[in-house]
């Protein structure tokens, strides 16, 4: 045997000796070609209860189980996880559902880059705040509010609210809620971005009227006395999907089983989370400065349904935040054009956009349904056709009607 065919033949029994008992599948496949392209993943957050996937899935070892080395890193707004995204500094990231569809159409002083959302991190738990004085005047509806913010306008000296980046959530959240009572959102008032964490401080110095946003800020407004819960944001839309875990195209083509790897450790750091008992310890390690930098209490409450609105309204709300239940994580397409909805509403596009072409880009149940198959996860989930929210209906196969069918807007 020459030395060129001895050395051929120890390689194939070398090989056979290590595929020995394995399925056939895996067979003549070597085991790292499994592994992600792109092992050391940096994942930006914001301090909010909803970044929990990410960091339990972090904590609890769940992105090292497939083969990720994780960073994650707290950042001080919407605008800089958008920013360290498009520079990849961040690979991955916590991210308002709205920002992905405006990146990738180049909506309110995003730079065209498009994104991609396989996977939605949480559902429900976010509200509206309003302050002291309008406790004290019983406001409990944007009916209410109107005749207040009418006073304020006629004296120069309009209302102001907040909300944490103009595409994102928690704006369409305001806008909807104040545009239901008769309030237009860009005429009526001030409309403001204040990044989470700042909410409470900013309304403790007088400088709002209220705000939207995610926990725990809401339940701290409370506890520091100083504004109360007039609306959940599940009130206004059972199950809403709320923050996604992002990617660029760009990364996610050229990454697909990092992508995958990332989604698989947030299933199964979901699923615990999702687990009653699991809450208040997981409060507590969120709670900590890395991250949220609040008291476990200031969590803990809202995140286990408890409601204290903080006028006296006290209830166990079944429709609080969820990780994983009823389907919590697959990204409905419908989503993308109810938000497009709102970006025509509003005059951020000022024609029709293409409603079904975009969702199909951004919100990718594909990856989704890839990931979930390789862990044996059943993800032949229907695509959801129409929405409730609490004044109507939204069908999705006529989102140009709805969008144009609002009495308060500012269509082009």
């Amino acid at each position: 045997m020459n030395p060129t065919s001895r050395r051929e033949f120890l390689k194939r029994s070398a090989l056979a000796g290590l595929t020995a008992g394995l399925p056939s599948g895996w067979a003549g496949t070597a085991y790292a070609d499994d592994s992600p392209e792109t092992a050391n993943v940096r994942f930006g957050m914001i301090a909010l209860t909803d970044c929990a996937p990410i960091v339990m899935a972090h904590e609890l070892g769940y992105f090292k189980k497939f083969g990720i080395s994780s960073v994650v890193s707290k950042e001080a707004s919407w605008a800089v996880i958008r920013d360290k995204m498009n520079i990849g500094e961040n690979q991955a990231t916590h991210m308002l559902l709205g920002m992905p569809l405006a990146s990738t159409m180049g909506l309110a002083g995003s730079p065209v880059k498009p994104m991609v959302i396989p996977w939605l991190l949480n559902r429900n738990g976010q509200a509206i705040t309003l302050n002291n004085k309008l406790k004290q005047a019983g406001v409990r509806t944007a009916t209410a509010l109107k005749p207040h913010v009418d006073k304020a306008k006629a004296t120069g000296d309009p209302m102001s609210f907040a909300m944490t980046f103009p595409p994102g959530t928690h704006a369409m959240w305001m806008r909807y809620w104040l545009a239901s009572g008769g309030i237009h959102p860009d005429k009526d008032v001030n409309l403001i971005t204040i990044p989470p964490p700042q909410m409470v401080a900013n309304m403790k110095v007088d400088k709002m009227d209220g705000f939207c946003v995610g926990e725990p800020w809401n339940l701290r407004a409370i506890q520091d006395n100083i504004g109360y819960t007039v609306t959940t944001t599940q009130a206004m839309w059972k199950d809403h999907p709320e923050k996604v875990c992002a990617f660029t195209e760009e990364f996610a083509m050229k990454n697909p089983k990092t992508v995958k790897a990332v989604l698989k450790a947030l299933h199964l750091a979901s699923v615990d989370l999702d687990k009653m008992e699991n809450r208040a310890k997981f409060a507590e390690v969120i709670a900590r400065p890395s991250y949220i930098n609040t008291t476990p209490g200031s969590i803990v409450e809202r995140l286990q349904g408890k409601y204290n609105y903080g006028d006296g309204r006290v209830e166990q709300d079944p429709n609080y935040m969820i990780f994983s239940a009823r389907n919590c994580n697959y990204p409905h397409q419908i989503y993308a054009k109810w938000w497009l909805t709102q970006f025509r509403r509003w005059g951020m596009v000022k024609t029709a956009p293409d409603y079904a072409g975009i969702a199909k880009r951004v919100l990718r149940s594909d990856m989704y349904s890839e990931a979930m198959k390789e862990i044996g996860i059943k993800a032949s989930i229907a695509e959801e056709q129409q929405i409730m929210l609490f004044d109507g209906v939204f069908d999705g196969t006529s989102p140009e009607k709805y969008a144009t069918s609002f009495k308060v807007h500012s269509l082009a």
